[in-house]
């Protein structure tokens, strides 16, 4: 290089950078994208709902495993505090992990709290219920089994088979054991109250007896998860052969 085009190579640099602006290469510009947010940060609810929720729930929060959350009615049993400790607490005895950092995961309150709002905006109704009183959302008495199995066959036989061993559109057994396990009390009751309007259950309102329609007071729906309840086993599933 010789001593006169050293002048020449700095204007060339000086070219170049004004025509990049001062980034150097391979640094965004500002503006340029979206820098990534730390999970603590993210603050969007279909974002929050994604990551931890539709896996179980489904991405529309229906049509999955697990229970509904994307029905008004069960949004108006439960409310927004009920579903909020659930998320947080988890549910003991059953595949629903605590998701607060207190309980071991990895959500913070004010996340769990806009998950917990942002079912009951997106898919709530507040008419839901047309004016129709709601059964507790948890029991508040021992049921008694041999009612609930009287009571499980006139408002659910015509579905499940008078011994909830499945019947028509519902083949699966209600009462085996290894369904049994994977839910809590709670589960069987929300289910109860709120149905599963996409596969057809009906909630506790709309039940066809002789013809017309009846409702199922508090009574019957304690009676009837009890005599549910009453099916689990210890060791459900097939136990595991022990060799020598």
């Amino acid at each position: 290089m010789t001593p006169r085009s050293i002048p020449m190579l700095f204007l060339a640099c000086a070219i170049a950078l004004s025509g990049s602006g001062c980034n150097p290469p391979g640094k965004p510009r500002p503006n340029e994208g979206s820098e990534e947010l730390r999970p603590e940060e993210i603050h969007d609810f279909a974002a929050l709902y994604k990551q931890n929720c539709s896996a179980c729930h489904g991405a529309n929060g229906q049509n999955a495993a697990s229970i509904s959350l994307a029905n008004p009615v069960y949004l108006a049993v439960a409310g927004e505090t009920n579903i909020t400790h659930a998320i947080a607490a988890g549910i003991p005895g059953t595949l629903m992990p605590g998701f607060s950092k207190a309980a071991g995961g990895m959500l913070t309150d004010q996340q769990i709290a806009i998950i917990a709002h942002g079912m009951v905006a997106a898919w709530g109704k507040p008419l839901a219920l047309d004016g129709q009183p709601l059964p507790s959302y948890a029991a508040t008495s021992k049921g008694d089994p041999a009612q609930g199995q009287q009571d499980f066959t006139a408002f659910c036989g015509s579905c499940h088979g008078p011994d909830g061993a499945g019947l028509g559109p519902h083949p699966a057994s209600i009462v085996d054991p290894a369904y049994l396990a994977l839910v809590d009390d709670q589960f069987l009751r929300t289910n109860i109250i709120a149905g599963r309007p996409e596969n057809g259950m009906p909630d506790w309102r709309s039940h066809t007896l002789s013809g017309s329609l009846h409702v199922m007071n508090d009574r019957q729906i304690t009676d009837i998860v009890a005599w549910l309840a009453g099916h689990r086993i210890a060791t459900p599933g097939q136990p595991y052969q022990q060799h020598p």
